[in-house]
């Protein structure tokens, strides 16, 4: 096989991989997004553009071991019924259905900087949608607030979100220099998101009151949630005293196992081994389209776009990043555009950007993140959300959220 033959054939099967991966939303083909990937990886594998030996080597271990530790330290967290306590106590200190809303922007924001928001959004949208009916409260404002809280707080450390990891992995920012930066960045979106939902919603809170009924709320283990904590705690010591992120989040995991004694079988059951496979998969396809040269050649015809000062880098990265993750979908935004960023004249600040606006960007529209569809479709017996039902909201927040974000980033870099 000649190279031009190789970078068809890579091509084909990349843009088939990712119309299936949009096809879960489209309907096209009945494959989910880790079938899709799955789907990918062995057609680049059986057409001969990757060695199976080669494949082995493209998948990033270090994220997938990251994933699966902070599944696992999650998954100790709900067996000792942690959400729905902090569910509970957030609706019993809540007076006012707008501070309800200020307390869940930020109990969601913060989560999802320490336990991938994907996982939160799991975790707490049924809490939230019970917690809500509860307090005979809309559910709309709600929903939006845990959708883009998690979003936005996830950008604040290395392992809020998946594309966050990678990015740790690839650029080998410290933990703590990373979130320096990320941190403030989340702090004002998240500030500027409660701004929005609060305005924009602002009749309907009004309108309501929230209605306190009498509910049972399964106790929390005191004893599991003291070691999950403690554990957690030592996790982010060794985090920011820069020790591997990967190893270290995985030893603390199993080291909760060891002290549980619960049953692992029920730990495991809650862990998403299908997001597992999806980005194992992912690694192959991208990694095989890679080999080609192509996404170096795209970069070559882009690269005047971008500029040549730091500023207007940093302005058409972002946008250009923003656009490129709502198309492609952010984590196989961020495994083709890493590449380039060495290219760039601040590689660590490109880095810092490329997080922030594939991230932000998951706002835009109700496809822009898989946290959003998490919400949106748990949420499907309860209330249909629109494609403008989020996107009248979704867009401000994006816009204004992306842009502070990338003001924080010039001031402190």
């Amino acid at each position: 096989m000649n190279h031009w033959e190789q970078e068809l054939i890579a091509s084909v099967i990349f843009a088939i991989t990712y119309v299936l991966i949009s096809g879960r939303q489209l309907k096209i083909l009945p494959l989910n997004r880790p079938a899709a990937a799955l789907l990918g990886a062995v057609l680049m594998v059986a057409t001969g553009v990757v060695t199976p030996e080669r494949a082995y080597l493209a998948v990033n271990y270090d994220t997938i071991v990251l994933l699966l530790a902070m599944m696992l330290v999650s998954a100790y967290l709900y067996l000792a019924h942690f959400f729905e306590w902090a569910a509970d106590v957030v609706l019993r200190f809540s007076r006012t259905p707008q501070r309800l809303l200020l307390y869940l922007t930020l109990t969601s924001g913060i989560l999802s900087a320490l336990l991938v928001n994907d996982t939160i959004c799991l975790m707490l949208t049924p809490l939230v949608i019970a917690v809500i009916r509860r307090g005979k409260l809309p559910l709309l404002p709600y929903l939006i607030a845990l959708a883009t809280s998690a979003n936005i707080g996830s950008v604040a450390t290395l392992v809020g979100n998946p594309q966050n990891m990678i990015i740790g992995h690839f650029s080998h920012i410290p933990f703590s220099q990373f979130s320096r930066t990320l941190a403030p960045a989340a702090i004002i979106g998240l500030a500027i998101n409660f701004i929005i939902l609060r305005f924009g919603f602002r009749r309907a809170l009004q309108a309501a009151t929230i209605e306190r009924e009498i509910h049972v709320v399964p106790k929390l283990d005191r004893g599991l949630f003291a070691i999950v904590c403690i554990v957690f705690l030592s996790i982010f010591a060794c985090f920011v005293s820069g020790l591997n992120l990967a190893w270290t989040a995985l030893s603390g995991a199993v080291l909760v196992m060891v002290l549980a004694r619960r049953d692992t079988h029920e730990v495991l059951k809650l862990v998403d081994w299908h997001l597992l496979v999806f980005f194992a998969a992912l690694f192959v396809v991208v990694d095989g389209l890679s080999d080609t040269g192509l996404p170096d050649a795209i970069y070559r015809h882009l690269q005047p776009l971008f500029g040549s000062s730091v500023t207007a880098q940093t302005w058409n990265l972002t946008w250009f990043s923003a656009a490129g993750s709502n198309i492609f979908s952010n984590v196989p935004f961020v495994l083709v555009a890493g590449k380039w960023i060495a290219r760039f004249a601040e590689p660590e600040l490109m880095w810092k950007v490329l997080a922030l606006a594939t991230t932000f960007a998951g706002n835009l529209t109700i496809v822009g993140s898989v946290a959003n569809m998490i919400v949106v479709e748990s949420a499907r017996e309860h209330i249909e959300v629109s494609f403008w039902d989020y996107a009248r909201f979704g867009i401000p927040i994006t816009i204004l959220t992306t842009a502070s974000g990338v003001i924080v980033l010039l001031v402190l870099r």
